[in-house]
């Protein structure tokens, strides 16, 4: 039986993955140590989840350790031997990472790089896919000329009509520290496929969401502004009149994303892999939709400062992932994607 080996694996995406390969027929393994409660507190947690793939996977491995551990890494996979590596556990806050610069770029950075070294040192032909994020990018998107709608931005170069592609430049911008440390993972996964030969991809994700976020104010926008509006809380809007668009893609297509690389990898690739243009809405839209589906008008506050480096608009252009992988596409439509986050907090909040 084929072993796959998920980073991060008590996260949206990492149990995502840990549940579809499971279902494939594959023995998973998940790495793991609950530092998501650490960066975030007691909302974060995400032992639930651990329990949750503990008792619906068969088998499932849980390892208790953290990625920055060098020597336990090594050891792990060596001993493990997988037949492929999801590496999917980072420090993922954009705010958070500038009151912990060392915790962030360690985590992001270096951990990555130590997951790298062990798979070329013991599975040099394992394939090996890095959840990267748009934010490598920095601001540079918010220098495309936008036009202003009633309830949202959008580009106003024809350029980028159907979003941002790979081929977008991501230095000489603002990134956040956050930005900056996952720039240094993506560049490096890069390097080990294009200096080494291994099977490496990074999959720079738009809004990765779906029912099993532990969704928090500076992390997990849906999953966080469908739970402020359950509980009746507050939601903070930061800036660019709440009218930021994002594209929004579930967790079960970015698993089925890498189940396609896994079947034909490629080395060195990078994949912008969000919902696309026809998966995007603004926050005001968010709200809307919300409402619509509980019944309950948001709640919310502006802020008029927007976050660091944050974008305007982004969405994700999936040209190139649609032509190297024909098979794939998105499958989960916006209006979905939300009633199944906001069934899972009515569930939680029980």
């Amino acid at each position: 039986m084929a072993k796959l080996l998920v980073t991060g694996s008590s996260g949206l995406i990492g149990s995502e993955v840990c549940v579809y390969f499971a279902s494939q027929g594959w023995a998973i393994h998940g790495i793991d140590n609950n530092q998501r409660a650490i960066f975030f507190g007691s909302q974060g947690d995400t032992r639930w989840n651990q329990q949750r793939l503990q008792s619906q996977i068969k088998g499932f491995v849980h390892h208790e350790l953290d990625i920055r551990n060098r020597r336990g890494i090594l050891d792990l996979i060596e001993s493990l031997k997988p037949d492929a590596i999801i590496h999917t556990a980072a420090q993922p806050s954009h705010d958070k990472a500038a009151a912990i610069p060392f915790d962030d770029f360690d985590t992001n950075a270096v951990g990555t790089l130590n997951l790298l070294e062990a798979t070329r040192q013991f599975v040099p032909e394992a394939p090996f896919i890095h959840m990267s994020t748009n934010k490598v990018y920095g601001d540079a998107p918010n220098e495309i000329p936008l036009v202003e709608l009633e309830t949202r931005w959008d580009y106003g170069d024809l350029t980028y009509e159907q979003g941002i592609p790979e081929s977008f430049r991501i230095d000489q911008s603002k990134h956040s520290l956050f930005g900056a440390s996952k720039v240094a993972a993506d560049i490096i996964v890069q390097e080990y496929g294009r200096y080494f030969g291994l099977k490496t991809c990074c999959l720079r994700g738009g809004c990765l969401t779906g029912p099993n976020h532990s969704g928090v104010e500076l992390h997990g926008f849906l999953s966080y502004l469908v739970k402020c509006n359950l509980e009746g809380r507050t939601y903070k809007v930061f800036g660019y009149k709440g009218k930021q668009v994002r594209d929004n893609i579930h967790s079960y297509d970015v698993a089925r994303f890498i189940e396609e690389f896994i079947q034909a990898p490629r080395s060195g690739e990078v994949y912008n892999l969000g919902g696309g243009k026809d998966n995007t809405c603004s926050i005001l839209e968010a709200f809307d939709i919300v409402a619509g589906l509980s019944g309950k008008k948001m709640q919310y506050d502006y802020v008029d400062k927007n976050r660091e480096g944050d974008h305007i608009c982004y969405y994700s252009d999936l040209s190139k992932i649609k032509e190297h992988y024909p098979n794939w596409s998105v499958t989960k439509p916006l209006d979905g994607i939300f009633a199944e986050i906001v069934a899972a907090w009515s569930d939680r909040l029980q």
